[in-house]
């Protein structure tokens, strides 16, 4: 539940909504999303939590955080930490769950309700925390997806739980196919 005259902030684990809204089948449209909370509520601030790969020369994330962070979202990003397991597999680490963590801690005294996407446990305590404070938290993810994408301990401490899966007509777009859309754009450029 949103009251119009709220102030609200949004945190986002990017990696897990991204991981949430694939196994659903869709893609987020940040600019829908951005969007859709302005109108519940009085949005001050809009975070988005990524690890990037910075010796890459290019990373597939890139464009996203560029494009995010030139249309309202505070990027809070770091560089993700690669490395080699017992197995020989090369796994890259990046957690972001303490700087969001901080940062909603920090802003907890200016806002009345801070919505979290992330299904991730190891956030129940700082929505304790942040409860004491009487700050309201809704946490968005889904348990529609096979294994479900949050935990149960979660979503009991939230004051509110969103399905993401429910917000798919208003936040989301088909998932892209890069080879159907180069195909299209060779088809385009045959037309021509």
């Amino acid at each position: 539940m949103f009251y119009r005259d709220e102030r609200l902030a949004l945190f986002i684990d990017g990696s897990n909504l991204y991981a949430a809204a694939k196994a659903l089948g869709f893609d987020i449209d940040y600019k829908l999303l951005r969007q859709e909370f302005m109108r519940r509520g009085k949005m001050l601030r809009a975070f988005y939590y990524t690890a990037l790969l910075e010796n890459d020369e290019y990373s597939p994330i890139r464009p996203l955080v560029d494009w995010l962070h030139y249309n309202g979202f505070s990027m809070v990003t770091k560089p993700a930490k690669e490395y080699t397991d017992s197995q020989g597999r090369r796994k890259v680490k990046g957690n972001m769950d303490i700087e969001l963590t901080v940062d909603a801690l920090e802003l907890a005294p200016h806002v009345d309700h801070i919505v979290l996407f992330s299904g991730d446990g190891d956030f129940k305590p700082l929505i304790e925390a942040l409860q004491r404070k009487g700050v309201r938290v809704s946490v968005v993810s889904t348990i529609r997806s096979q294994p479900p994408m949050i935990s149960d301990e979660l979503r009991r401490q939230a004051d509110n739980f969103i399905e993401l899966d429910e917000l798919k007509e208003v936040i989301g777009r088909p998932p892209r196919e890069p080879r159907a859309e180069e195909e299209q754009r060779s088809e385009e450029m045959a037309d021509i």
